[in-house]
């Protein structure tokens, strides 16, 4: 979010009172002083664990603005979830980033699991639902954490966010990641369509619904206009039934620009027939980090209708359920999620190592007499 944000922003403080907590905090990680705010609803109770929700700012942007502009707190009053905003450091322009690939030291990923640590120790936070969320910047900033910090990150959400075109091919989540985009299509400063170092914003979507094996082709559902004088119009994209009963969501705002929609202050086309905060919330409010909570399918992301393997997710070892005949087993490997094989084993005798494998999803395939089967794992 660009700072001239900054004076209007400043203006609400004088209208604005909260009896909650709000709290500005700091801790060090990597040799720096790092700060954020905290939003403890009245609805929390200590003992009862919360969801956490990561709410990163925009570049030039920072925790103060960001907790105005993509405003979770009237949504958290009743729901009854943490709110932290961390501020990012100075880049070379002497600007507030988040370093999502975009070069520097800074260990930004660090400092969000030092920050869940260190909140959990006062408060009381429920681990397998931490989610994150943000504006541009942090829209990139929440991607990254799918990317490399999915053990504690139950689902993203980007508003004017995309993926770095380098994080195609090695971005490798450790389980199947709920992904949320919002994004319009006049947006100048992330193009919809991408640059040379974006990628475009269907490409960014075909990556996490491949990723996550969810249905194709999506369905659509146009979004009611229901306010005429906004300058845009809004779709809504659903990719259903993935692995884990994980989906991606994309509300396509066509016309819109590089803006949250329905944020309190208009600085672009900005679309009122959505809240962004809402629909964030409605898509967290789902999953938990072992996916949609109450999902009924089958936990081993068995892909087979005659076979499956177990343990799944595994760390070390794997063998194939449903074999009469081991030795009728043939031409077995194991593909990543790119279609590359990783792994050719010779002679299945009932068990496979994985234990070199990174974290990650891939294929085991192989013939069994006239037959060839195909069943997804997750390596741990």
């Amino acid at each position: 979010m660009k700072t001239f944000l900054t004076s209007t922003i400043s203006i609400l403080f004088a209208y604005l009172s909260f009896s909650q907590q709000t709290i500005n905090g700091s801790i060090a990680h990597g040799g720096i002083t790092r700060t954020y705010i905290l939003y403890v609803p009245a609805s929390y109770s200590p003992g009862t664990p919360a969801p956490l929700v990561f709410n990163f700012h925009g570049y030039t942007s920072n925790a103060t603005q960001q907790m105005f502009y993509g405003d979770f707190r009237p949504i958290a009053d009743t729901a009854g979830f943490l709110i932290v905003h961390p501020m990012g450091t100075l880049d070379g322009s002497n600007q507030p980033y988040w370093n999502s690939g975009w070069g520097g030291a800074v260990d930004d990923i660090g400092f969000t699991s030092a920050l869940i640590d260190s909140l959990a120790l006062t408060y009381s936070i429920n681990q397998e639902r931490v989610f994150s969320t943000g504006m541009s910047n942090g829209g990139f900033m929440s991607y990254t954490l799918a990317c490399e910090l999915s053990t504690r990150i139950a689902a993203i959400a980007s508003v004017t966010g995309d993926f770095n075109i380098n994080q195609f091919t090695t971005c490798n989540p450790a389980h199947p990641m709920p992904v949320m985009e919002i994004h319009g299509t006049a947006d100048a400063t992330v193009p919809y369509s991408g640059t040379a170092a974006f990628a475009t914003i269907p490409n960014t979507l075909s990556y996490w619904t491949a990723f996550n094996s969810c249905d194709l082709p999506a369905i659509m559902t146009p979004v009611p206009n229901i306010n005429l004088i906004d300058g845009c119009t809004a779709e809504h994209y659903l990719y259903s039934n993935g692995l884990n009963g994980v989906e991606v969501e994309h509300y396509k705002i066509i016309g819109g620009g590089h803006t949250w929609p329905n944020a309190p202050i208009t600085v672009g086309i900005t679309n009122r027939d959505i809240d962004a905060s809402i629909k964030i919330w409605e898509f967290f409010m789902q999953y938990d980090i072992n996916g949609k909570i109450g999902y009924s399918g089958l936990n081993d992301l068995a892909a087979s209708n005659n076979y499956s393997v177990y343990p799944n997710p595994t760390m070390n070892n794997l063998t194939i359920n449903g074999l009469e005949n081991t030795k009728a087993i043939s031409s077995l490997y194991i593909s990543n999620l790119s279609g590359k094989t990783v792994m050719t084993i010779e002679n299945y005798n009932e068990n496979i190592d994985v234990s070199n494998l990174v974290q990650g999803i891939y294929f085991i395939s192989f013939s069994n007499g006239n037959k060839s089967e195909t069943i997804r794992f997750v390596k741990q």
